[in-house]
């Protein structure tokens, strides 16, 4: 079952043209990954402040399918593809008024923020990880 979260289209997130300047997506999707862990029980204050750990983004491919625009109501939808030692595949589907408006495919990465380096993910969170993914994918 995938991860759900909701997100405005708000004014700051137009161009000129009216529609979701692309690169608004992206913070879009950020903070769609933040209410992701926060769901899991690891939200970003806790994961950055007190365990001196990140996820960054090492890879994004997205097709945009349909614009979106001002007032907009988008679900995000986040699902895990694979989860490796210290990275993590996952497809989110940005969707309003029953059609999708961008695909992304991404990975994260756990790093310790100190060492600048990957670190595996952390039991706990592997275990929760897995339980948005379809079990037939997750490795």
């Amino acid at each position: 079952m995938a991860f759900e979260t909701e997100t405005i289209v708000r004014f700051a997130h137009v161009d000129a043209a009216g529609i979701v300047f692309y690169p608004r997506y992206f913070e879009m999707l950020n903070a769609a990954v933040e209410d992701w862990f926060a769901a899991m029980g690891l939200d970003f204050a806790t994961m950055h402040v007190a365990r001196n750990m990140g996820v960054p983004t090492i890879k994004l491919d997205a097709t945009f399918v349909a614009p979106s625009e001002l007032g907009d109501r988008l679900t995000v939808s986040i699902t895990p593809k694979e989860i490796g030692r210290s990275s993590c595949s996952l497809a989110a589907v940005f969707a309003g008024e029953g059609r999708e408006r961008l695909r992304v495919d991404v990975v994260l990465v756990c790093m310790d923020l100190g060492a600048r380096r990957s670190i595996a993910w952390p039991d706990e969170l592997r275990v929760e990880m897995a339980r948005y993914g379809d079990p037939a994918q997750i490795s």
